[in-house]
């Protein structure tokens, strides 16, 4: 990519720039426009910044939140934003459950073409189930699927152009992060994620190990993560008498030593839109075991040559499949030497490309600012 190609004026608006997979993709696409010369301003809504980003940030999250007064005082906050900036383009990473909210966000607040990310297979956190206020508040908008299944629903619902760009990665960020420290821990399997609703599924992945022969080859099942569910999840682990086998790490800001050093990622998750942390394991050179869930898995795992792709919710085939990663060498040594290079179309460099083409095909400069 090279800067010939820049010129675009782009708001990024997200919830914040901190904790999930919207939100860091919002952070490197930031890095991304930035690097080949658009001018980026990230608008927040809350204020938790931890991820690296580039380009202006304007902290909305530093208003009050507390009242319905409070709520539409940002939507005229960033109204005035809109109008004073002039931008080509809006692209929104937020979670859209408030239709009235998005009503206002998206008619009196956004004043140009907006451009509509969704990170997960459940649409509804984006759009809303009655079909009228879903057109009414989409309307002339386009939609950016993080996956060719999210697409598809996408269009089931509406009627919108939608294009599937995958998230884009850092990998030479993930290897430096990577090598930054050597977990204590030996001879382990990792899981990385929240636990504030059942959509990880650890309790399911909990069952499957328990049932697996790691447990008798001493091999420990690590959970990265925090939520309102540890609790209930330390207290399973208790009642199956596996305290010694399964170690509850908390939240970790850099996983990926973790990943680097398991023999594999696994993922139980009922359902994702796009899942990173399976992108990061076999960015670390580790391959990944996961439930075909609805969606994104199956663009991510080829089946045997990069890990293991286990029916949709079947505990006992995830069990089979783990323990298949350690009984079958041959399988195993397959999945790891594929792991890098068969996630190397989700490279910054690659993805960032799809962007600006999309930008070049679908969206004018202003010439106006």
């Amino acid at each position: 990519m090279d800067k010939k190609n820049s010129g675009y004026k782009i708001a990024l608006v997200g919830d914040c720039l901190a904790g999930g997979g919207a939100e860091k993709g919002h952070a490197i696409l930031s890095e991304i426009f930035t690097a080949i010369g658009i001018e980026v301003h990230n608008i927040v809504l809350y204020d938790r910044v931890t991820y690296t980003f580039a380009g202006e940030l304007y902290n909305l999250g530093k208003m009050p939140n507390v009242t319905i007064l409070d709520k539409v005082n940002k939507v005229f906050l960033l109204r005035k934003y809109m109008r004073k900036k002039q931008f080509d383009c809006v692209i929104d990473f937020r979670y859209r459950v408030n239709p009235i909210n998005e009503l206002l966000i998206a008619h009196l607040a956004y004043n140009c073409p907006k451009i509509y990310t969704i990170h997960s297979g459940i649409i509804e956190y984006y759009i809303p189930k009655n079909n009228f206020l879903a057109r009414l508040i989409y309307r002339n908008s386009k939609f950016i699927a993080v996956s060719k299944g999210v697409e598809n629903a996408i269009k089931f619902r509406l009627s919108n152009f939608v294009k599937t760009i995958h998230n884009p990665f850092d990998f030479e960020k993930i290897k430096l992060l990577s090598e930054q420290f050597v977990p204590q821990e030996n001879n382990y399997i990792v899981a990385v994620g929240r636990m504030n609703d059942d959509v990880k599924q650890f309790d399911k992945l909990i069952e499957a190990y328990s049932n697996s022969i790691l447990v008798a080859k001493n091999i420990k099942l690590l959970i990265l993560g925090e939520g309102i569910l540890m609790e209930e999840l330390v207290q399973l682990v208790q009642e199956k008498q596996m305290v010694d086998s399964v170690i509850f790490k908390g939240y970790q800001e850099n996983p990926h030593p973790y990943q680097k050093k398991a023999f594999f990622s696994v993922l139980s998750s009922r359902n994702e839109g796009f899942p990173n942390v399976l992108i990061e394991s076999l960015a670390t050179g580790t391959p990944v075991v996961s439930f075909d869930c609805f969606t994104g898995p199956n663009e991510i795992i080829q089946h045997k040559k990069n890990g293991l792709l286990v029916e949709d919710q079947n505990i006992e085939k995830l069990t089979e499949a783990m323990n298949a990663m350690i009984e079958d060498q041959e399988l195993y040594q397959t999945c790891k030497q594929n792991s890098t290079n068969s996630v190397q179309k989700f490279s910054v460099e690659i993805i960032g490309k799809q962007w600006l083409d999309f930008l070049q095909q679908n969206i004018k400069k202003n010439d106006k600012h």
